[in-house]
């Protein structure tokens, strides 16, 4: 027998060979959650169809459909990117998920890729669903598909960063109630089923600068009404996308 032929060779896997692992890892765990499936695709599901088909909200003119499918894009992106992230986080955190992680020869920045990769598999599988359904109730979108990715990635870099930082800084239980009490007033204030000219002037002009109402009245203006860039719904998530991962960064806690 040569020498070496059967030679252990020790040592970490290639960085992307572990960040791809981590981020698969990490997108079988979120579809194998029940709680994630009802907040990332069945409730956006079942909204988008009973508002659609049913009228309960008087959301102007034109086909319902065409005003809620845009809207409820941008919840599905905020119940993957901030809400399940949030509950996930705040667990791995508590459990000492996140300690172990950060001792392993992944690189703590790494593991924040590999989160990041995870939410946005998870939300193209969202939306090619919700577009689905939303076709099949007569959707018509317009305009640029280049607006909608730019609006749709800046939009999870904000509610990415806000949902590290509740996860990083709260207890898993505090994580877990603000995060749902957070999505289901954003639900109702955001501009996602409820129109923000329904709300009175002063109410609408604060509701607007949220990161909700900014991606759904961006998605629409370019889905439904064919805009061109809608510079002012993409500054604000910016802003907010800064912001919320600049405090992730400095405020998160492993421990």
């Amino acid at each position: 027998m040569s020498a070496g032929t059967y030679t252990p060779k020790p040592g970490a896997a290639p960085l992307a060979r572990m960040i791809t692992a981590q981020a698969a890892f990490e997108t079988r765990m979120l579809l194998r959650n029940g709680e994630q499936l009802l907040l990332t695709v069945i409730i956006p599901s079942l909204l988008l169809v009973l508002f659609s088909t049913v009228d309960i909200v008087d959301t102007g003119a034109g086909e319902p459909v065409d005003f809620l499918a845009p809207g409820v894009l941008a919840l599905a992106v905020m119940s993957t990117a901030f809400t399940g992230q949030a509950i996930a986080t705040g667990f791995e955190r508590r459990y000492g998920v996140l300690k172990r992680l950060g001792a392993s020869p992944l690189p703590r920045w790494a593991l924040m890729c590999a989160k990041t990769l995870s939410v946005l598999a998870t939300e193209v599988l969202q939306i090619v669903l919700l577009t689905v359904i939303a076709f099949a109730l007569g959707w018509s979108p317009h305009g640029n598909p280049l607006w909608v990715v730019l609006l749709l990635v800046l939009g999870t870099a904000a509610f990415s960063g806000l949902g590290l930082l509740m996860a990083g800084t709260l207890k898993a239980e505090a994580t877990l109630a603000a995060a749902n009490l957070v999505f289901l007033l954003l639900l109702v204030g955001g501009g996602v089923i409820v129109p923000l000219d329904r709300f009175p002037e002063g109410v609408a002009d604060v509701l607007a600068l949220l990161p909700i109402a900014a991606l759904s009245d961006g998605l629409r203006d370019v889905l439904r009404d064919g805009a061109g860039v809608p510079w002012g719904d993409m500054g604000i998530l910016a802003v907010w996308a800064v912001l919320g991962l600049g405090a992730a960064a400095r405020l998160f806690r492993w421990e």
